[in-house]
């Protein structure tokens, strides 16, 4: 399979090591400094670039009829035009804020537990996600996910970073450190006890694997996927 990496940040050069190790060939490979490509060199395409630059990389793949994994988040506000140029297109996209396997588990989890906490009001949920500080959005796209996701089936109406009414929208907690690929944890405290879930990523290998393979379940598709179509969830 070849591939063209859109984005050569640090995901970026593991995806490459990752996808070469499995077998495949990077053909494209796109930065900051990077003004003309062929993108159609390509079976299929990772972006994993920036929130500017994200919805130009995906038109681009769907103009030139290649399929495209984006893990870019920050840019959501047009997903849903890049969803009607792909079905324009009949092309092949999937966007998930998080390629983690294990992440993608955890969401199934936080579903579940959610469903599960629906009735119980006396529970308030709080989140807190803790990323490197390269990490250019706030909260990340994570842990917005999982906010949406319990919001869906409990009383929450929405979520807000560090500040929040308890009973109303759910507070996220936002930390940047150092080397921290990620962490992210759901709590659901009341005055008797606590409840509370947790993924943490011990490198980005994860992630960079995720993506990779969903990009070769992805080629010879056509529409609009998620992780859980990848993995049968």
């Amino acid at each position: 399979m070849k591939i063209a990496l859109l984005g050569y940040g640090k995901m970026g050069q593991t995806i490459e090591k990752i996808a070469v190790s499995r077998g495949h060939e990077i053909v494209v490979i796109v930065d900051e400094n990077t003004k003309e490509y062929d993108i159609t060199l390509a079976d299929v395409a990772i972006d994993f670039s920036i929130p500017t630059v994200a919805v130009n990389n995906i038109s681009n793949c769907f103009n030139n009829g290649v399929p495209v994994v984006s893990g870019t988040t920050g840019w959501l506000e047009n997903y849903d035009k890049m969803v009607d140029l792909c079905n324009e297109k009949e092309g092949g996209f999937i966007y998930a804020s998080n390629y983690s396997l294990g992440v993608n588990i955890f969401f199934e989890l936080n579903e579940q537990l959610a469903k599960m906490m629906k009735n119980l009001s006396q529970y308030n949920v709080t989140m807190e996600e803790i990323h490197h500080k390269q990490k250019l959005d706030e909260p990340s796209g994570t842990a917005i996910t999982l906010a949406e996701s319990v919001i869906e089936h409990t009383k929450y109406k929405g979520w807000e970073v560090d500040k929040a009414t308890k009973e109303v929208n759910i507070p996220i907690k936002a930390i940047r450190s150092p080397e921290v690929p990620g962490t992210h944890t759901v709590d659901y405290t009341s005055e008797v006890d606590s409840i509370e879930i947790k993924h943490t990523a011990h490198n980005r290998q994860g992630f960079a694997l995720g993506a990779v393979i969903a990009a070769e379940w992805l080629v010879g598709k056509k529409g609009v996927f998620s992780m859980r179509d990848v993995l049968g969830l």
